[in-house]
């Protein structure tokens, strides 16, 4: 009386479904699998400006952050707040400013510095596809 088809589960996924578990699946297999090697070139290129913007737009952000607390000391209510006379707030404030305006300015080195140290570190493998795809 224990048939086995009764116990046993079974479900079939429609055709969008299949696709999206295949793409979902592409993710996770080795790149060498289903990517050709001028999409791997096209990667490696893109993979190089795209990290020194990450690091770029952090410290810019991060800087003008910074200066705009700078302005606040200076601008606000805020000494009164913080129980600071208005000269001290004045100079703690152009300080913390000049301090984030600094900072904020050393994004764009900083992002050239990236993008140098990253092509100097992927240039081996992007000489040898461009070799392979110009043959």
């Amino acid at each position: 009386m224990n048939n086995p088809e009764k116990s046993k589960f079974s479900y079939i996924y429609s055709a969008p479904e299949q696709a999206e578990i295949k793409r979902i699946r592409e993710k996770y297999t080795a790149p060498t699998e289903s990517e050709s090697k001028l999409e791997r070139l096209q990667r490696l290129d893109s993979s190089v400006t795209k990290t020194a913007m990450a690091v770029a737009l952090t410290i810019g952000i991060l800087g003008t952050l910074i200066m705009g607390s700078g302005m606040s000391l200076c601008m606000t209510e805020l000494p009164v707040i913080l129980n600071l006379g208005k000269p001290q707030a004045m100079a703690v404030g152009i300080a913390i400013g000049v301090l984030g305006g600094i900072l904020a300015a050393l994004a764009y080195p900083v992002y050239c510095a990236a993008v140098r140290r990253k092509r100097k570190k992927i240039a081996p493998e992007i000489l040898r596809l461009t070799n392979e795809l110009m043959k």
